[in-house]
């Protein structure tokens, strides 16, 4: 029997280098298009048959006319914002129903996990991590405390788990003395519970090494960038979840034998999203009209990104990370109007340098 393979694609900087367009455009390639990690912080913006989509959980292989998308176990799901973009889908004429398949060990945002989100950044004060608030930090934290709710918990005595879950966080918040209202949210977060009922939830796990025993080919779509990685990456100004192709295997349930080809995408310049070590920020008019020429604006937030110019020494980093066989640069013509292009190729820490080494 001829098995299948998995491929990963993967930001491999600080994320926002256009996973989405390039899934969308592998896609026809794939039997399976298949999220490992993240959750609705991750925006992959797609233009399709002249129509944008903000693709924030859904994978960007939704397009495909017979092409398979799961939503694998290491993602997390927030449920209203999960309708409200499948509902945006299906109004569009997609039928996402039969082609997205979400896997019961996801593990859900609650109301109160994006309250907690809120809460903690303030909290912080100038520390401040600069999350997108969407809760998605909370969830991962009650997933590795082993409290968390999964979607395949809206199936068995859903609504005394919720309720204790959301006593729970409730108790946090009234420590914190943080002022809050979900009532209108949680409606609509419930209702999203209901329409994830509507969507096969299955083992994902079983799922995926079943159809590459069947010799289906899978393509893993990453989520945010290697620098955002809870443990590679900037840390603690970092996402919650392993964005690098380690988590591929944790978050689909994939051997490390099943993974072929590593494709790592990077923009021409850098970009960044909120706080945390940024070396090669710009601060002046260059910058700037990276910014705009380069429409750096978050695709969930709309918030400026930090513009600056392309980090070889993370670069380098990432690719020996994440096992990289073939790098794709994005946004290049962005920099057509520069006379000068420059790049980092070292840091210098205290008189200490680190610098970009050629291959033996």
């Amino acid at each position: 029997m001829t098995h299948g393979k998995v491929d990963a694609l993967l930001g491999v900087v600080f994320g926002d280098e256009g996973k989405g367009k390039v899934v969308d455009y592998f896609t026809p390639q794939y039997d399976v298009v298949a999220r490992f990690a993240g959750g609705p912080n991750a925006g992959h913006t797609i233009i399709f048959d002249g129509k944008k989509f903000v693709l924030r959980s859904i994978p960007s292989g939704i397009f495909g006319e017979h092409t398979l998308n799961i939503i694998g176990n290491g993602c997390v799901i927030a449920p209203d914002l999960f309708m409200a973009e499948a509902r945006e889908l299906e109004a569009a004429g997609y039928d996402v129903k039969s082609k997205l398949h979400i896997s019961k060990r996801a593990h859900l945002i609650l109301p109160t996990h994006r309250a907690l989100d809120r809460a903690y950044e303030a909290a912080k004060g100038k520390n401040k991590i600069g999350t997108t608030g969407k809760g998605i930090g909370p969830t991962y934290s009650d997933k590795a405390a082993r409290t968390g709710l999964r979607v395949g918990d809206i199936l068995c005595n859903f609504a005394e788990k919720y309720a204790a879950a959301k006593e729970r966080h409730e108790q946090i918040l009234r420590r914190l003395g943080y002022e809050y209202d979900i009532t209108e949210e949680e409606k609509l977060w419930l209702e999203g519970v209901e329409y994830m009922k509507q969507f096969p939830l299955t083992d994902s796990e079983n799922e995926i090494n079943q159809l590459l025993a069947e010799g289906k080919s899978v393509l893993a779509e990453g989520a945010q960038g290697t620098m955002l990685d809870l443990d590679h990456g900037t840390y603690p100004m970092v996402s919650s979840s392993s964005t690098t192709t380690g988590g591929v295997c944790t978050g689909l349930g994939v051997a490390p034998s099943k993974i072929a080809d590593v494709f790592g995408i990077f923009k021409a310049y850098s970009t960044r999203v909120g706080s945390g070590p940024f070396p090669v920020e710009l601060f002046d008019a260059t910058g700037d009209r990276i910014r705009e020429l380069g429409h750096e604006y978050g695709a969930v937030t709309g918030r400026n990104r930090r513009c600056g110019w392309l980090d070889l020494v993370a670069l380098k980093y990432a690719v020996q990370v994440n096992g990289v066989t073939q790098l794709i640069m994005m946004k290049s013509d962005v920099l057509s109007e520069f006379p000068t292009i420059k790049v980092c190729t070292a840091y210098k820490v205290k008189s200490q340098e680190s610098r970009v080494k050629s291959q033996e």
